[in-house]
C-alpha cells in the first residue's frame, strides 16, 4: 500500500507538471495569435528540435552511476571526499548535457552571440575608461549601445571576460570551460552551508539531487552558472563565519563576494534574502559584523573609485529593459509561467520535497516542545524558503519575464537540497535525470 505521505509527492509533482504544461498550451496559442512572447518554445526560450550528441552517451552513464551508487556513497564517503565526488560528478553531468549540443554549439560558440558578453572585448582596451562611460551605452540610442547582456548587468560579469581574455584565456571555448567549471563548484557550497546550519546527513542525502540537477542544463553554458557559483559561496561563507572557528576572515571573505555578486547581476542583491535567513540560523553574530562589512564594500568602492554609477545603471537597465522584447512580454503570463520553467530547472524531486519542508517547522521528534528551529530538517526548510522568496520577488518585479530557466539558477540551486526530504531517492533521482535529458535532447536551448 502506498502511504498518504507519498501520495501527496507525487500529486506534488503531478501538480509540478500540469503547471508546465499550462504554460506551455498558454504560451503556444499567444506566441501564435499575437507574438508577444518573444520565445520559440514557451515558456522556455528554446526550439523544438530532437538531436543526440558527442555527449550523450556521457550523461547516461552519469545518470546510471548516480541513481545507482549515489544515495549509498553520499551516506559514507568521508565529508571530504564527498564533496570532491559530488563536484565532480555535477562537473561530469554539466559537461555531458553541453556535448550533447556539440562542442561548437554546445560550449565554444554559446557565448559569442551578438546579445553575449564577448561581443565587447576590444572596447575595453582601456578599462577605467570604459567603466567610466559604461552607462552611456545602456540605453537604446545609437549603434555603440552594449549588447543586450552586457548592458543588462553590471560590469563586473564583462570584466571577468576581459580578463581572462588578457591571461591568453580569450574566444568562446575557455569563457565555456571557466563557466562550467566553476558554476559546478555551487554544489559544494550548498552542501557546506546546509551541513554547517542544519546536520550533516541533510547535505549527505541532498548530495545526490546537487549532483544531478535538471538546471545543469543551463549551467552549461552560460554566464549565470558562475554567477550561481559566486553567489553560494558568498552564502557558504557567512554560514562558516556564523558556526566556525574563523568567522572575521570567514565573513569578510563573504563580503567580498557578496559585493562581486551584485556587481555580477543586479537581481542578485536577493541572495540578500539567503543572507538574512543564514543569519537567523546562525550564532557569533556579534563577530562577524564589522569584517563582513568590511568585505562588502570592497568591490562596490572600486566600481564606484572608478566612475560606475550603480544606481544610475540600474535606472537606465530599466528603461533599456521596456525598449526591448522586456516591455512587452505580457506580465500577466510570465508571473506564472516563471514559476513553471523552474519546474524544470529543479525537478519534480525538489517540487516533492518543498512540499515536506513546508511542513518540517510544525513537526516535533516525539511531539516535545521547544523551539521548531532546533530540528535540523525545520533549519533547513528556513533556508529553502528564503531562496523560494527571493524567486518570488524577482519573479513579482516584472524584471524577470521570460528567460528565468537560467536567470534564476542562483535561486533555483538552493531548492535541490530539498531532495534531502525524500525518503526514496532512486525514484526520484530517476525522474530527475530524466527531465533534463529529455530537455537536452529533445529542444535546442537558448542558452
Amino acid at each position: 500500500m502506498i502511504r498518504s505521505s507519498h501520495l501527496r509527492d507525487l500529486a506534488a509533482a503531478l501538480a509540478a507538471v500540469l503547471l508546465f504544461v499550462a504554460a506551455v498550451l498558454v504560451g503556444r496559442h499567444i506566441e501564435d495569435t499575437d507574438g508577444t512572447l518573444f520565445v520559440n518554445w514557451p515558456p522556455l526560450l528554446a526550439s523544438w528540435g530532437p538531436h543526440a550528441g558527442p555527449g550523450t552517451p556521457a550523461a547516461v552513464v552519469v545518470a546510471v552511476a548516480v541513481v545507482v551508487y549515489g544515495p549509498a556513497l553520499a551516506a559514507r564517503l568521508p565529508w571530504r571526499a564527498l564533496l570532491a565526488v559530488t563536484c565532480g560528478t555535477a562537473m561530469a553531468w554539466t559537461w555531458s548535457l553541453a556535448l550533447v549540443d556539440g562542442w561548437h554549439r554546445g560550449v565554444a560558440a554559446r557565448l559569442t552571440t551578438r546579445y553575449e558578453y564577448l561581443q565587447v572585448i576590444d572596447r575595453f582596451h582601456d578599462i577605467p575608461a570604459a567603466l567610466r562611460h559604461f552607462t552611456e551605452y545602456i540605453v537604446i540610442h545609437g549603434p555603440d549601445h552594449w549588447p543586450a547582456h552586457v548592458a543588462g548587468h553590471p560590469p563586473a560579469a564583462t570584466l571577468t571576460f576581459v580578463l581572462l581574455d588578457r591571461i591568453g584565456l580569450g574566444g568562446g571555448a575557455w569563457a565555456g570551460v571557466w563557466c562550467i567549471t566553476v558554476g559546478a563548484t555551487a554544489v559544494v557550497a550548498v552542501l557546506v552551508t546546509v551541513r554547517a546550519l542544519a546536520a550533516e546527513g541533510l547535505a549527505r542525502r541532498a548530495a545526490p539531487f546537487l549532483a544531478l540537477a535538471p538546471g545543469a542544463v543551463w549551467m552549461g553554458t552560460s554566464a549565470d552558472g558562475y554567477f550561481t557559483a559566486v553567489a553560494a559561496w558568498a552564502v557558504a561563507l557567512f554560514a562558516l563565519a556564523l558556526t566556525g572557528r574563523r568567522p572575521r576572515a570567514a565573513a569578510f571573505g563573504a563580503g567580498l563576494l557578496f559585493g562581486l555578486t551584485c556587481y555580477l547581476s543586479y537581481g542578485l542583491t536577493l541572495m540578500g534574502v539567503v543572507g538574512l535567513a543564514v543569519l537567523v540560523l546562525g550564532r557569533n553574530r556579534r563577530a562577524v559584523w564589522l569584517p563582513l562589512a568590511a568585505g562588502v564594500i570592497v568591490v562596490p568602492l572600486v566600481f564606484t573609485l572608478a566612475g560606475f554609477d550603480y544606481w544610475e545603471a540600474y535606472h537606465l537597465l530599466v528603461e533599456r529593459y521596456n525598449q526591448g522584447a522586456g516591455g512587452v512580454r505580457p506580465y500577466w503570463y510570465w508571473v506564472w509561467a516563471n514559476p513553471a520553467c523552474t519546474v524544470l530547472v529543479v525537478g519534480p524531486a525538489t517540487v516533492a520535497g518543498l512540499v515536506r519542508a513546508c511542513g518540517a517547522p510544525a513537526r516535533r521528534r516525539g511531539g516535545g516542545g521547544g523551539s521548531p528551529l532546533r530540528r535540523p530538517e525545520s533549519r533547513l526548510a528556513v533556508l529553502l524558503l528564503a531562496a523560494l522568496v527571493a524567486a518570488i520577488a524577482a519573479d513579482l518585479s516584472g524584471m524577470s519575464k521570460a528567460e528565468t530557466e537560467r536567470i534564476w539558477l542562483p535561486f533555483a540551486l538552493w531548492l535541490l537540497a530539498a531532495g534531502a526530504y525524500l525518503p526514496r531517492p532512486r525514484g526520484w533521482l530517476v525522474a530527475q535525470a530524466t527531465v533534463a535529458l529529455l530537455v537536452n535532447h529533445l529542444l535546442w536551448t537558448g542558452w
